[in-house]
């Protein structure tokens, strides 16, 4: 157990040298958004009441998500047609990494598997108006450009600390990026290299769940936490009841 518990603590601090290097060289489109404190950011805005929601049953509780249709229309498509279609019911999620994120959306379970709705892969959609705040749901891909299938993650994230901070700065990260990054927490390393499309807006708590399970060596859950189902409604409908 103290085993486990020092590999854990070393495969976070890993994810924090990782993200400190990379803060500094990440990609052109978060070079563009400096300096734009009037930048919306939808992720931290509440949802209006026509807009659509999905709740994803799991075996360990709910995680409800909102999208970002005019942002990244093809990866928002490609998620929920499958989740309408019932491609992910029964699938796991496959990965699981504290203090970072939990993906699925394989059919094989292993990382290795599964295509988008077109059969095969499709470009990235990055924006400079979606970051990989805490809850941010974003596409898997390979290291193969415009790789993206049926796989998806959920950011836990962690802490940005002042240090962090600094060289998010230096990287001309927009400065009311940085305070959200603060006040929530996430993966700023990630951003510039994967499509965001969507922000889980409630069940937080599950989500905490699910990074706390014990994995082995591949960061494969040694339980099976699994995609039952999903269902959708409006903003207004969700909260409503």
């Amino acid at each position: 157990m103290e085993k486990k518990k020092e590999q854990q603590k070393s495969k976070k601090w890993i994810w924090v040298a990782a993200a400190a290097v990379a803060v500094l060289i990440i990609a052109v489109i978060v070079l563009v958004a400096a300096g734009s404190s009037d930048k919306s950011y939808p992720q931290m805005e509440e949802p209006k009441d026509s807009e659509e929601v999905a709740v994803m049953h799991t075996s360990m509780g709910d995680l409800t998500l909102r999208f970002f249709p005019d942002i990244a229309p093809k990866a928002v498509e490609n998620f929920t047609t499958h989740a309408r279609d019932g491609y992910y019911d029964g699938l796991t999620f496959h990965r699981v990494i504290a203090d970072f994120m939990i993906q699925g959306g394989d059919p094989k379970g292993d990382g290795t598997g599964g295509e988008s709705i077109w059969g095969g892969t499709f470009a990235y959609e990055i924006s400079d108006q979606l970051y990989h705040f805490r809850g941010a749901l974003a596409m898997a891909h390979s290291s193969l450009p415009n790789s993206n299938g049926s796989q998806f993650y959920i950011v836990q994230g962690s802490e940005i600390d002042s240090s962090l901070a600094s060289q998010m700065q230096a990287a001309k990260f927009p400065q009311k990026a940085i305070s959200y990054y603060q006040q929530v927490g996430g993966t700023p390393h990630l951003d510039g290299g994967y499509t965001v499309f969507g922000q889980l807006i409630d069940g937080f708590d599950t989500l905490e769940s699910i990074c706390s399970v014990q994995t082995d060596g591949s960061d494969k859950p040694l339980q099976s936490i699994t995609i039952d189902s999903f269902e959708f409604t409006t903003y207004k409908e969700w909260k409503n009841r």
